[in-house]
């Protein structure tokens, strides 16, 4: 399936019982990608980086996060604020509560970024218009 039957069929703002299927297709191409830079589909994992944005689970944070460090290519295709689908404040108090290592890695990133302006005028519906206008669908 290419990205475009893939976005057809699922949309950027997917039903709940998609969400699995999107996560699992995410962890296979991160895999793939930390592998081998090249080897995971950047652009794929940015689509469903962008679906789980739409759902904006906390749960899902941290899978976005791992996606985005998995290579150079998938820092630059991810954008942070996809972190944020259940808005800054929430994923940073989220990110605060967690034990993990890579939980304060993420938390420290949203917090340099929200002080070099990344997040100004951030909001969720002006993420989603974006996203919309990127991939030329609806969110």
């Amino acid at each position: 399936m290419d990205l475009d039957a893939w976005l057809g069929r699922l949309g950027l703002s997917p039903a709940p019982g998609s969400l699995e299927e999107i996560r699992e297709a995410l962890r296979l191409q991160t895999e793939q990608e930390r592998r081998s830079q090249g080897d995971g589909d950047t652009e794929w994992m940015r689509l469903c980086c962008v679906q789980l944005f739409h759902a904006g689970l906390l749960e899902d944070i941290l899978l976005i996060w791992w996606a985005k460090r998995a290579s150079m290519d998938a820092a630059a295709s991810i954008d942070v604020q996809f972190l944020c689908g259940a808005g800054l404040a929430r994923t940073k108090e989220y990110l605060s509560a967690q034990a993990s290592e890579e939980a304060r890695k993420a938390l420290r990133y949203l917090e340099e970024c929200e002080a070099a302006g990344d997040f100004e005028d951030f909001s969720i519906a002006g993420c989603s218009k974006v996203c919309a206008a990127y991939y030329g669908a609806q969110a």
